[in-house]
């Protein structure tokens, strides 16, 4: 009688899923990093008001997090690159932790902007290092539909924190909202260190035919040896990447848009006379409409992705969904008078932005392989700088523009920048892997 052969005994063997495990922990912590984020929009009223802020000096504030995020996006991308994702993304979430609840504590302007800043420098690498842990966990024909969920868990936060922000802090204050939020990370960072492993082969719950599914589709993984030493030499490829160029103008497109969301999304709505239950509603629909965007997202992608190749895939699902973003956006700046169509437009306008999320970020992975994490750290340090500018730009031009068309130019500026978005796609070829 033959025996069956290793080989043949891990082809019998059904996959346990514990890569599903990690997606589910990875959308916890998208969830939770975008609470913070958020809920200041939404408070930014009580804020100023308790603290003697004007517009200009809390947009600064909004624009405090966003700039220290960007400078410190790359090296804690890198550093996850180095000693890895697990111990980074803990890390990141304490620290995201601790200075929600210093939030609470802040007695003026100054000092308000120094931990905003701080709050972004601790925050900075969360999406490159979860970026790292999909290339090393998840085949490449599911990356699409993950990156899909891993996003509508945040924008669900997003999309959920208004109405809740509004319907707590009348009993707590804004200051007690800090503190709520800020206790939910350490949680999270307690169980992922005790369960996530940064290599599949090292957790107990992969079986060898998880491990191979993984393995075949993840060619580029690193061995069983070392965590990855970046150098130098990385940054050449990089930079003289077309499409790592091409990506980082649509992230900048996609930063600059959702940061007027979740901070003077709330503000402008005001303007047009919304009670506060509506205003709740119409604060949190295009991160609402988001979720659903995200996934769908994914999951064409990676549809397209498998009959047309990759990098239709990518770039028509990417092109077409800032096209369909520009579109709504200048069409809500064109009917303001009737304020409930405007503010619905605006709501597919920021889900249609987060439709080609998955595009991106899994465009990330394929260029950048192995070294995925420095990649997306690359777009997505980008993509905050126009989450910096965002703020500090509407501000701007809020007050010097007229009663009339207070409001307009800044929207119409972020039709522009998701039609710049929507021509970049036609360039991006996600065959294109760099030499790293």
């Amino acid at each position: 009688m033959t025996l069956p052969t290793a080989g043949a005994a891990v082809a019998a063997q059904k996959p346990t899923r514990a890569r599903y495990g990690v997606v589910g922990f990875c959308c916890a912590l998208a969830v939770v990093t975008y609470l913070g984020r958020a809920c200041i929009g939404v408070l930014a009223p009580d804020i100023r008001r308790d603290l003697g802020l004007d517009m200009r000096q809390m947009s600064y504030v909004f624009s405090a997090f966003t700039l220290a995020y960007a400078i410190f996006e790359i090296p804690s991308a890198l550093w996850g690159e180095k000693i890895g994702a697990r111990k980074v993304l803990a890390r990141i979430v304490t620290w995201w932790s601790a200075f929600t609840l210093l939030t609470a504590a802040v007695t003026g302007y100054a000092n308000l902007l120094v931990v905003r800043f701080l709050f972004g420098a601790g925050e900075a690498g969360a999406w490159p290092n979860a970026t790292r842990v999909f290339s090393r966990w998840i085949p490449a024909h599911e990356r699409g539909r993950v990156q899909g969920v891993f996003f509508a868990g945040a924008h669900l936060a997003a999309g959920l924190t208004p109405p809740l922000v509004l319907l707590i802090s009348p009993f707590v204050g804004w200051r007690g909202i800090f503190l709520i939020f800020g206790s939910f990370g350490l949680v999270w960072a307690w169980a992922w260190l005790r369960w996530f492993r940064d290599r599949p082969a090292d957790h107990p719950a992969v079986n060898p035919a998880e491990l191979a599914l993984i393995a075949s589709t993840t060619a580029d993984a690193p061995p069983a040896t070392a965590a990855l030493s970046p150098d130098a030499s990385m940054w050449g490829p990089v930079l003289r990447s077309p499409d790592v160029w091409l990506l980082s103008l649509v992230a900048f497109a996609n930063g600059y848009g959702f940061y007027f969301v979740i901070t003077w999304l709330p503000t402008f709505l005001s303007t047009l006379g919304f009670s506060s239950a509506t205003l709740a509603i119409y604060s949190g629909l295009p991160m609402i409409f988001a979720v659903p965007a995200d996934i769908l997202g994914g999951v064409t992608t990676d549809f397209v992705a498998r009959k047309f190749g990759v990098r239709l895939g990518r770039a028509l699902v990417g092109g077409a969904a800032y096209a369909v973003a520009a579109a709504a956006m200048a069409a809500a700046t064109a009917i303001t008078d009737n304020p409930h169509a405007a503010a619905l437009l605006l709501a597919v306008a920021g889900g249609a932005s987060m439709f080609a999320l998955a595009a991106s970020w899994s465009t990330c992975i394929e260029l950048g392989a192995k070294h995925s994490g420095l990649v997306s750290a690359t777009m997505n340090t980008i993509g905050q700088i126009g989450g910096m500018l965002s703020p500090i730009v509407l501000a701007l031009l809020v007050e010097r523009s007229g009663a009339a068309g207070r409001w307009l130019l800044p929207l119409q500026l972020i039709a522009g920048l998701y039609a710049l978005a929507a021509l970049s796609w036609l360039f991006i070829n996600p065959r294109r892997r760099l030499s790293l």
